[in-house]
C-alpha cells in the first residue's frame, strides 16, 4: 500500500459549522460545538485515514471582521496562520446567504494563493433546489474554485462527495500521523474544551464571550482519571453566574463535561471545578498567554 496524505485548513466566518464538519469527517469529536459564533479559539487538528489516504483537517477560529479584543485578534491571526502549510483550503458558509465577512474570508484565501474549495453548508434546509443552485453559480470566486460541494454536515450529506474531492489532493508521499490518531491535541486540552463546551451552551445568554477553562492537573489514579480545572472570567458577577444559585450551575457544568470525558475518553473521571475572576484576561496578552492562548493560538 502507497501512503499519502494532504492538509487541509476549513475556514468561514463564525457560526457556519466548521467544527461540526471536521467532526463528522473524521467520525469522532474532534472539536466542540456550540449554537453561538466563536466557539472555537484554537486550530485544532482532527485526522481521518481511511484506506491509503490521511486527510488532516485544521479547525480553525471563525475569521470576522470585527475584532475589538485582543482574543478575537488572535483569533483572526490563528485562522489566517493555518494556511501556510496546507495542500487546500475548505471554506464552509452557509447556502443562499453570503455576507460581508464571508467576502473577506474569500479574499483572504485568495490572497494566500491557495487552491480552495467553495462548500455551501445547511442544503437541508433548502426548499428550491433552482434557486440554491442560481446561488452557487453566482458565488464570488467560483471560476477560481477547484469545486463546489453542497453539503449539511449536521446530516452528514454529501459528505463522501467531499472526501472524494480532497483525496485527490492527498499528494503527501505518506502519512503524517499515526493511523491510529484521530487529533493531534493531549487529553487535557480535550479537557478543558469539554468543560468550555458545556459552560458555553449552558451559559450563552448570560456570559458570551468572558469565559475560558484551563486544566490545573491531571492524574490517571486507580483506574480513573483524576481531573482539576479552573473556569476562568472576567467579572466577580460572571463569577457569580458560573456558580450559580447554592453552586447548582456550576455542577450541572460538571456533570455534564464529566460524563462527555467519560465517553471520549472511555474511562471513568473526577472532575473538580473551580471559578476565579482574572479582570479583562480576553483584551490582554500576557493573561492570554498565560490562559493557554499562544500566537496562534496555540494548546494548553
Amino acid at each position: 500500500m502507497t501512503e499519502k496524505s494532504g492538509v487541509f485548513a476549513v475556514v468561514g466566518r463564525p457560526n457556519v459549522g466548521k467544527s461540526t464538519l471536521i467532526n463528522a469527517l473524521v467520525g469522532e469529536k474532534v472539536s466542540i460545538t456550540a449554537n453561538r459564533p466563536q466557539t472555537t479559539r484554537h486550530s485544532i487538528m482532527g485526522i481521518a485515514t481511511e484506506g491509503d489516504c490521511q486527510m488532516v483537517f485544521i479547525d480553525t477560529p471563525g475569521i470576522h471582521q470585527t475584532a475589538r479584543k485582543t482574543l478575537n485578534r488572535q483569533l483572526n491571526k490563528a485562522a489566517r496562520a493555518a494556511f501556510e502549510d496546507v495542500d487546500l483550503i475548505v471554506m464552509l458558509f452557509r447556502v443562499l446567504r453570503w455576507t460581508e465577512e464571508d467576502q473577506r474570508v474569500l479574499e483572504d484565501i485568495q490572497r494566500s494563493g491557495k487552491p480552495y474549495i467553495l462548500v455551501p453548508n445547511m442544503m437541508d434546509r433548502v426548499q428550491d433546489k433552482v434557486e440554491a443552485a442560481n446561488f452557487m453559480g453566482s458565488l464570488p470566486g467560483v471560476a477560481e474554485a477547484v469545486a463546489v460541494v453542497p453539503i449539511s454536515a449536521a446530516r452528514g450529506r454529501n459528505l463522501d462527495r467531499l472526501k472524494a474531492v480532497l483525496q485527490t489532493h492527498c499528494e503527501r508521499e505518506e502519512f503524517l500521523y499515526d493511523p491510529d490518531l484521530y487529533t493531534d491535541k493531549p487529553m487535557r486540552f480535550i479537557a478543558a474544551e469539554l468543560v468550555r463546551e458545556q459552560a458555553t451552551r449552558l451559559l450563552d445568554s448570560e456570559l458570551p464571550y468572558a469565559l475560558t477553562v484551563l486544566v490545573d492537573s491531571f492524574e490517571l489514579q486507580a483506574q480513573r482519571y483524576i481531573i482539576q480545572a479552573t473556569i476562568w472570567v472576567e467579572r466577580e458577577s460572571q463569577k457569580a453566574i458560573v456558580i450559580g444559585k447554592g453552586g447548582q450551575q456550576l455542577k450541572q457544568i460538571g456533570t455534564l463535561a464529566r460524563k462527555a470525558m467519560m465517553h471520549q475518553f472511555g474511562n471513568k473521571v473526577h472532575l473538580e471545578l473551580v471559578v476565579k475572576v482574572r479582570k479583562d484576561w480576553s483584551d490582554n496578552l500576557a493573561a492570554l498567554r498565560a490562559l493557554g492562548y499562544q500566537d496562534g493560538p496555540d494548546a494548553q
